[in-house]
């Protein structure tokens, strides 16, 4: 009798595991690069209205998370790294996590609106649909470009932190979109590389499923040599400036060294190493992408002590 009670109790939904479905790790980089975009716009926000605006948004950020999360279940069920997560080891059920991300989502969405401006608001609701109603529900199970279309969602946070500022879009808002959306190929196809079996298992048609790890090596130096000139490009417009352009210039020398370093490695290499170069590649790629953005808001920071150049 005690053993049953202690594995009922075991099952329990903890506070943490709610904060688990919220995909905290994503909601980071969700957070920065929104916040980012809000600090770069060239409209000023009040330091409490910006406070709000980025709490909502990394609601809606974490809503996104936990309806992944729903939908995904029976995937995570088989990926080992995936298993241990709130619904699979069975401590959250589908439905709770459907409910709570779909209350999480209406509360992000209509709040930002009313705090900031109804445009921001439409853009975090149309995010979030994206995410999990075109990534998630479509793309990630019926087409091996499921990275490459859906990696939009994760690249319109910096868009929504500039709308909170302006109400609209511009160019350098768009700009930092595509640094992020030509960024996600390479750095999710690298993962790929040394975690095959669990999306074979899965039955979900990433590149390296479908194609092969050496049309994977290949299209991810294609998109690295895409994203090296976006990248620095950027430096040129009014967010950019000389400390931009020099972090951009040595960090994505750096990422396309590694991109060719991959693309010339045999399967016997990878497997021989157990995949390091592949897994350096990975997470060099989390400190590229924050780099460039940390490089924005210095520069942004630079400017309002009377030092920024451009």
């Amino acid at each position: 009798m005690s053993d049953i009670s202690y594995i009922q109790q075991d099952n329990e939904a903890r506070f943490s595991d709610y904060i688990a479905l919220l995909k905290p790790r994503v909601m980071s980089l969700v957070v920065f690069t929104a916040f980012v975009g809000l600090v770069v716009a060239p409209v000023p926000v009040h330091p409490f209205v910006g406070f709000v605006a980025i709490l909502f948004i990394a609601l809606g950020g974490g809503a996104s998370g936990a309806l992944n999360m729903w939908y995904d279940a029976d995937i995570d069920r088989v990926m080992r790294r995936t298993r241990s997560r709130p619904i699979p080891a069975g401590r959250v059920t589908e439905r709770e996590a459907l409910g709570f991300g779909l209350a999480l989502s209406g509360i992000s969405c209509l709040m930002l609106a009313l705090a900031t401006n109804i445009f921001s608001g439409l853009f975090l609701a149309f995010t979030i649909f994206f995410y999990v109603v075109v990534y998630t529900m479509w793309l990630k199970r019926a087409t091996p470009q499921n990275i490459v279309i859906g990696g939009a969602a994760g690249a319109f946070p910096p868009m929504i932190g500039w709308a909170v500022s302006t109400g609209g879009i511009a160019v350098e808002s768009v700009a930092m979109f595509l640094l992020i959306f030509l960024w996600t190929p390479p750095h999710f196809w690298a993962l790929a590389l040394f975690m095959k079996s669990d999306y074979h298992e899965a039955k979900v048609p990433m590149l390296t499923v479908t194609h092969g790890r050496t049309k994977t090596r290949r299209n991810i130096l294609a998109y690295t040599l895409i994203l090296a000139p976006v990248a620095v490009a950027t430096g040129f417009t009014s967010i950019g400036g000389p400390l931009y352009l020099a972090t951009a210039i040595v960090m994505n020398a750096l990422f396309i060294k590694g991109a060719i370093e991959i693309h010339g490695r045999s399967e016997a290499q990878a497997e021989a190493d157990k995949y390091a170069t592949e897994k350096r590649f990975f997470y060099f790629s989390l400190i590229y992408l924050f780099a460039h953005f940390a490089a924005l808001l210095a520069e942004e920071g630079l400017s309002h002590i009377g030092l920024g150049v451009w």
